[in-house]
């Protein structure tokens, strides 16, 4: 049992879901998964393992930020087994071709964090990039499915409100597709213990033109987001 998720052993299976809003976590169980039960709610932090096409899946809110994410990553990981964590969010887009709605698969995950350089004693920056059998994988199904998922480089922000939107444009300019403030963390634990780690975002927000999504296309708009990602998960399980 660990200290922030508090699951018994046997309740989370080795393939994981990582939404940041618990609630989130909440509403993907009960609208997609077959039986789903409860395994934590400690800190409000929600957490479900039920079945997708006969297939066990867990879902594990995850908090924003990535010193949340990476307590739930290292926790799944190592005190439960758990061999693949997909991340499913919302993100903001920074380049001009994204649009509200679009699905962005993360390749890699820059970041302003000072994490990884403080884990390398500011000699290297680590660069945090997606399993490549996750990313074929997300990639096979949502073609499957019509669907036009757009790969790429996000980064992984520490602040959500900030004061160098200037900043933007350079990393636009660079071919870095939208914004977030999770990934980083969770490929850089994924890769440090043994695990598959993969990023599937969803634009609902598109910072340079000041478009956002209403609540209820929140809601609604993430169904294929959510599907890739439980398909994904489950791909070769037997």
């Amino acid at each position: 049992m660990s200290v922030h998720i508090g699951a018994q052993p046997g309740d989370i299976v080795e393939r994981v879901l990582l939404p940041g809003d618990p609630m989130r976590a909440k509403w993907i169980a009960e609208t997609y998964l077959k039986d789903p039960v409860c395994y934590t709610q400690v800190r409000g932090m929600l957490g479900y393992t039920g079945t997708w096409r006969g297939v066990p899946v867990s879902v594990q809110g995850t908090g924003m930020g990535m010193p949340s994410a990476s307590i739930y990553t290292h926790e799944l990981i190592n005190e439960y087994g758990v061999r693949s964590v997909i991340r499913i969010g919302s993100c903001g887009a920074i380049i001009d071709s994204l649009k509200l709605g679009d699905v962005v698969a993360a390749i890699g995950s820059a970041t302003d964090s000072n994490m990884n350089r403080v884990r390398f004693d500011g000699l290297i920056d680590y660069a945090p990039v997606a399993d490549f059998g996750l990313l074929r994988t997300a990639a096979e199904v949502a073609e499957g499915r019509g669907v036009p998922m757009r790969v790429g480089p996000i980064l992984a922000a520490d602040a959500f409100y900030s004061d160098r939107p200037d900043l933007y444009g350079r990393l636009a300019d660079y071919g870095v597709l939208a914004v977030e403030m999770e990934s980083a963390a969770i490929y850089t634990t994924a890769a440090r213990y043994g695990a598959r780690a993969l990023t599937i975002l969803t634009v609902s927000d598109h910072i340079t033109r000041e478009e956002r999504m209403t609540p209820a296309e929140r809601e609604q708009g993430f169904d294929n987001m959510v599907q890739i990602g439980l398909d994904t998960a489950i791909a070769g399980a037997a």
